[in-house]
């Protein structure tokens, strides 16, 4: 992978910050955009925008197709059975919430369980709450090691009095990069009569995703994060549990038709996209996921595999900084902390080198219960980082220990 060229598709990349080159380590939270998802949404508004799924004419009817087009892309990325298993939503947690909503209230029963992980985003955390709250659902939470990998003995112990409808685990942590067994947790919830949901914001940026090769009955990801635009993420479901799911907001486009005495609904997976969807972000997505799949997940993979080797030798020499995480199996974040130092005042210290990485609980504030800081600072890598900004990173954390001693 020819790491400069790609570079060279990221017109953000080449600006200086105070004068130093940009070090952009943070991706995880939202990635920067190549030129050819800049160049399709642009493109789109020039020359063919219109709504779509309704009109007749021609501009509606290309722009129509275009924006369908992602809904393919997506469905073969993940290799779904069919496009119908794709829902598009809003983002990640639309997503989630979609399924809470749709699912959790429309096909699961009081007294029934939802397992969640102990490494889980707020997006996986708040949406089972409020079911619980609001549709007497128990709420599990499967601990995790000290290296920061789920539990196995403990998940499986949660799931065995049979009472667990639907777990929901991330497939990659946003805070400690540690990749779960999807197949292996799918196996397990299946075997005791669960679904399978995963949060796989952080994961399908950094590996190949094959729903049905793990079996998930729902996976759930966003554009933002994989190189496309904010508003609009992805939700694939089994088709037979879309078609059991009632509708989760109502509207235009979710019908079939609409009488002041009954509405039915729209076939799936348009019976879950109320109202004009995101029509540009889907074709920016189309565009990001056709970029992504020309350079390759094998390739992608080593390259910040070999990222995130570095930075952890680099960063674990530098006396005062602790790590967190060590997972055997693990994506591109780093999360660290500084002895005598909060990490809002790293983050700054590096950001006047021009160095961004993120600070904070990461909407993970369980998480960070259990690892007992209050915030850490994450670096998180893309297809564009390189050893060199591995390194900037590293230097200026050696004079930011200084500073602080």
């Amino acid at each position: 992978m020819n790491v400069d060229k790609i570079r060279q598709d990221f017109p953000i990349l080449s600006q200086t910050i105070r004068g130093k080159p940009l070090v952009f380590l943070d991706s995880a939270a939202s990635a920067q955009k190549p030129r050819v998802v800049i160049d399709a949404m642009r493109d789109a508004m020039e020359t063919q925008y219109a709504n779509v799924h309704r009109g007749l004419h021609w501009m509606s009817e290309r722009t129509t197709e275009a924006y369908e087009a992602c809904r393919d892309a997506a469905a073969a990325l993940m290799n779904a059975e069919s496009r119908e298993e794709i829902v598009f939503t809003g983002n990640i947690t639309g997503s989630l919430n979609l399924v809470a909503h749709s699912y959790g209230r429309g096909v699961m029963k009081p007294g029934q369980a939802v397992v969640i992980s102990a490494m889980e985003h707020h997006s996986n955390i708040v949406p089972w709450q409020m079911l619980r709250d609001s549709h007497g659902i128990e709420l599990r939470v499967a601990p995790i090691t000290d290296a920061g990998e789920l539990d196995m003995i403990a998940f499986e112990a949660l799931l065995a009095d049979g009472k667990v409808g639907l777990v929901s685990i991330t497939h990659m942590s946003n805070v400690l990069g540690t990749c779960t067994p999807a197949a292996r947790i799918a196996a397990l919830s299946h075997a005791y009569g669960a679904k399978v949901m995963f949060d796989g914001a952080q994961a399908i940026v950094h590996r190949a995703v094959d729903v049905r090769a793990m079996d998930a009955d729902f996976y759930a990801w966003t554009g933002h994060k994989l190189y496309g635009p904010t508003g609009i993420g992805v939700l694939y479901a089994k088709r037979e549990l879309l078609e059991q799911m009632p509708p989760f907001m109502g509207g235009g486009e979710m019908i079939s038709s609409v009488t002041y005495e009954k509405t039915t609904w729209a076939r799936v997976p348009h019976k879950f996209e109320a109202g004009t969807p995101a029509i540009l972000e889907g074709i920016g997505l189309k565009a990001a996921i056709d970029y992504v799949r020309a350079i390759g997940y094998d390739a992608m993979a080593e390259h910040e595999a070999a990222l995130t080797e570095h930075a952890l030798a680099r960063l674990g020499r530098i006396e005062g900084i602790r790590i967190f995480g060590q997972a055997q199996d693990r994506g591109g974040v780093v999360s660290f902390a500084l002895d005598k130092a909060h990490a809002h005042d790293v983050a700054t210290l590096l950001d006047r080198q021009g160095i961004a990485v993120r600070a904070g609980h990461h909407c993970a504030e369980p998480l960070m219960r259990r690892l007992g800081v209050d915030s850490t600072a994450r670096a998180s890598f893309g297809i564009y980082t390189t050893h060199a900004e591995i390194d900037a990173l590293a230097d200026t954390m050696t004079r930011v220990r200084e500073f602080f001693a």
